[in-house]
């Protein structure tokens, strides 16, 4: 893995995050909703090794595969029970206000692209504060398809006026971000305590990997000074 000061990372103009557990715990949440509509429909639940290992992409690409022919039916109890409790499991992850304020105190552009409702989202970044600081908060269903597709990154980016490249990072936990990433001709970081495993991410690996949002904040300041100022 390069180190995050090598020219393999451009500074950016502008960062596009994904959303859960990036700037979100939300793991918790998602677990009880998979886990109550599998009940619904006599299904084993899943354990959290197995949520972390299956959730990612949207209900759209994900639920026909779960559920086949009742896949509608599937998204609706899935819907249902997901707006009954997510906001009482809205947490933010340790220093992600911070780092989003400083962002944009340093006039970075910043955006969301994520596999959750649209709608939810929205909900979610204006009970934290956080909308004033996105251009854009793009979720699912919001463009003609999503993640790992590269229209919702367009669609992110088209609020500030930009066009994808390696000035702008692609910010995320799992194997879609940095795959969306790549689609789109962004740079792609992975963000989360783990470092990836050797062969973790074929075809998609992150140009860096960095624990936790103190460090992306710390990174982005080392890369945004002058040189005329050491």
């Amino acid at each position: 893995m390069p180190s995050p000061t090598t020219p393999h990372l451009t500074p950016p103009r502008a960062m596009v995050f994904d959303w859960d557990n990036t700037l979100v715990d939300s793991w918790g949440c998602i677990q009880e909703s998979y886990n109550r509509t599998f009940r619904h429909f006599g299904m084993p639940e899943w354990g959290m090794e197995e949520v972390r290992a299956n959730v990612a992409r949207s209900l759209r690409d994900s639920f026909p595969i779960l559920f086949g022919e009742r896949w509608h039916e599937a998204r609706e109890v899935f819907t249902r029970v997901f707006e009954e409790i997510h906001m009482s499991h809205l947490r933010p992850l340790p220093g992600a206000g911070e780092m989003l304020a400083d962002l944009a105190d340093a006039g970075l552009y910043l955006a969301v692209v994520s596999n959750k409702r649209g709608s939810f989202l929205r909900t979610e970044a204006q009970a934290l504060g956080w909308s004033a600081w996105f251009g854009r908060l793009v979720g699912a269903n919001d463009a003609e398809a999503d993640k790992p597709h590269p229209a919702p990154v367009h669609l992110a980016l088209e609020a500030g006026d930009l066009a994808p490249g390696p000035h702008v990072w692609f910010i995320g936990d799992s194997a879609v971000d940095l795959q969306c990433a790549v689609n789109s001709g962004c740079a792609p970081v992975l963000l989360r305590p783990e470092p990836p495993a050797e062969g973790e991410f074929p075809g998609h690996a992150p140009l860096c990997h960095l624990s936790g949002c103190g460090q992306l904040a710390g990174l982005v300041r080392e890369l945004m000074v002058p040189i005329s100022e050491f």
